[in-house]
């Protein structure tokens, strides 16, 4: 018997025969739709009628299987990750991408801001008519002051705005507490500082918040929605949202009290089953984890230039069922476009799109409407600039200046000023703004306890640059309260405890070894603490014991030592639990004050900072 598209079956009236063959996968495709989903899955009388018309008049695709003909539809999805409340465009690295022009010479090219971003979502939507805006994570939380000021409200309206779809959660929409995310979902005045412009109140978030694997510790149920499905004119996509595993560790504990973070693989395996019960296959999971490709440019080819993609992700991607088409992934501040094989040994998608808004991911496919399925060979993706040479979107505009109006007053303040960049960069062991901090804390707990002789930075806690040629509208070295909170937005308070010598190594250790080997959590000494990492060894030993000192004085092992760090820190956060056993604490002021009110001290317009030298830590390679 001949299908509907055998070519040995022929008719003289070659248009009569058109109609006829798209008619009859019309009526297969809506009995299809009818059939395979249960009621409560099943497409709108709508969704069947505008599938009928598209496949009588427009989308019949070839037949891949025997009897089984395909009808696949175009779907869209942008993508962006850990935007951090960046709402004006950042400034410094943390407002740059690299292009790489393949013969050797890379470009920084400026972008971000969320006026810019609205104007380039807008555009990528345009002609496709099926399409879905989601985010993976750290939407909110160590963010500018334009946003923290307001408990993060601005963002969810900007997120509003930018007709934001889906957003999985990530750790730092913890960083004020579980309960204060719910509020921006739900919306609703500040429980403390209420609202802030009269007969104002805050809406809340249009899209869901999804948190998969953060459940609470007696009922086993997550705290939002696990998943959610988008319906888009026939097509079905399921949208799974999980946070990493870790996030216990490097968030406030008070936040997360009553909460347990489950595995991200298991967790994402369960809801696919799920999804795939309601008739959902087509499914893409927002992971708040992520990865380091071999290059760092947003346009290098991860498969090709070697290398590849390394990081947590990778192991996370190769275990999840292949239920799921795509990963859409954050945490790292990277850009990649990965493909790294399901368990099924299949090639799936893995992208990233850095961080601050700089960059947006488009995903673009092939939806098979009788499957319900993504048709997985022909996920295409791509990262996109945010360019600032577009025009701006001007509800962003008028939303932006509505809120920096309302924070000028504070933000506009200057409380330094330098004479050149004082830069972090998290790849290297030591940075000159990392050394500064620390001597600011550790001023600040010599202020509380002359005995205080150590400070220890964690350097997940330094969020941007001060740069000299963002200070002042002149370029006079001038640093605003705004550029000073950039630097140090979690409201942490620093924390006084007692170490022993052999406390201090461990903590040392901690830095190379356990959860923490492998990665750059090298903490920032304060001026007179000073040691050798040997990275040539592996593990703890990269720590030199002997070159250990204390003001030129070798580290003793019996000795008590005074030593600062913030509340984050205290409690053993970012995988020193060392710290955590620190003796006699006292709870200082809030860090960003202790940076501030040092600038003040060390700096004048007659007698501007310099970058500190960033020389305490020896580095052999």
């Amino acid at each position: 018997m001949h299908g509907p598209f055998s070519r040995s079956r022929r008719s003289s009236g070659r248009g009569r025969g058109r109609r006829r063959a798209a008619g009859m996968v019309a009526t297969a495709l809506a009995g299809a739709l009818a059939l395979t989903l249960p009621a409560a899955a099943s497409p709108s009388t709508g969704e069947v009628e505008q599938t009928r018309a598209e496949a009588a008049g427009l989308g019949l695709g070839l037949p891949n299987l025997p009897g089984l003909p395909s009808i696949t539809v175009d779907l869209q999805v942008l993508a962006i990750n850990d935007l951090h409340g960046a709402l004006e465009p950042p400034t410094g690295s943390g407002g740059q991408v690299t292009h790489d022009h393949g013969d050797g010479r890379t470009e920084a090219i400026d972008a971000g801001g969320v006026e810019y971003l609205a104007t380039s979502l807008r555009e990528a939507r345009k002609g496709n008519s099926r399409s879905v805006t989601v985010a993976a994570g750290d939407m909110v939380g160590a963010t500018p002051l334009i946003s923290a000021l307001f408990h993060d409200e601005p963002t969810i309206e900007a997120l509003n705005a930018l007709r934001m779809d889906v957003v999985g959660v990530g750790n730092h929409e913890f960083d004020e507490g579980w309960r204060e995310l719910l509020r921006k979902q739900d919306g609703g005045c500040h429980p403390e500082d209420g609202c802030y412009v009269e007969d104002r109140e805050f809406e809340g978030a249009d899209f869901p918040f999804l948190a998969a694997n953060v459940v609470h510790e007696k009922t086993g149920k997550p705290i939002t929605a696990p998943y959610t499905i988008k319906r888009m004119k026939g097509a079905s996509v399921g949208f799974i949202g999980v946070t990493l595993e870790g996030t216990a560790d490097i968030v406030t504990q008070e936040g997360i009290e009553g909460l347990k973070f489950l595995d991200e693989v298991e967790t994402i395996d369960t809801y696919a089953k799920q999804l795939k019960k309601r008739g959902v296959n087509a499914v893409v999971a927002l992971i708040h984890e992520g990865g380091y490709p071999a290059n760092s440019a947003y346009n290098a080819d991860c498969d090709a230039d070697g290398g590849g993609l390394s990081g947590p992700i990778v192991e996370i991607a190769e275990k999840t069922t292949p239920m799921v088409d795509v990963m859409v992934t954050g945490h790292t501040h990277e850009a990649y476009v990965c493909t790294i094989p399901d368990p099924a040994g299949n090639d799936r998608l893995v992208t990233s799109g850095q961080s601050n808004g700089r960059l947006y991911t488009e995903l673009n496919m092939k939806y098979d409407l009788l499957r319900r399925d993504i048709v997985r060979t022909s996920v295409e993706g791509t990262n996109h600039v945010v360019h600032r040479d577009q025009p701006k979107a001007r509800d962003l505009t008028r939303l932006v200046d509505f809120w920096a109006e309302l924070a000028a007053p504070i933000a506009n303040e200057p409380v330094a000023w330098i004479s050149e960049d004082i830069r972090q960069d998290r790849t290297v062991p030591e940075t000159p703004l990392g050394d500064l901090v620390a001597d600011a804390q550790l001023a600040h707990a010599q202020g509380i306890d002359d005995s205080a002789e150590i400070a220890l930075m964690n350097p997940g806690g330094i969020r941007t640059d001060l740069v000299y040629a963002a200070s002042g509208d002149e370029g006079d070295g001038v640093v605003t309260y705004e550029e000073g909170f950039a630097v140090q937005p979690f409201t942490n308070y620093v924390h006084l405890i007692d170490l022993t010598g052999e406390q201090l190594l461990q903590v040392l250790r901690e830095q190379v070894s356990g959860p923490n080997e492998g990665s750059n959590k090298i903490l920032q000494p304060s001026e007179g603490f000073e040691w050798t990492l040997d990275l040539t060894r592996s593990g703890a030993d990269r720590v030199v014991a002997d070159s250990v000192t204390v003001n030129g004085e070798p580290l003793d092992a019996d000795r008590v030592y005074r030593v600062a760090v913030n509340s984050f820190l205290a409690g053993g956060g970012d995988g020193f639990p060392t710290l955590a056993e620190g003796a006699n604490p006292v709870v200082g002021g809030i860090d960003l004050d202790a940076l501030i009110d040092h600038l003040g001290e060390v700096s004048s317009p007659s007698a501007p900072l310099a970058a500190p030298a960033a020389d305490r830590i020896t580095v052999i390679r």
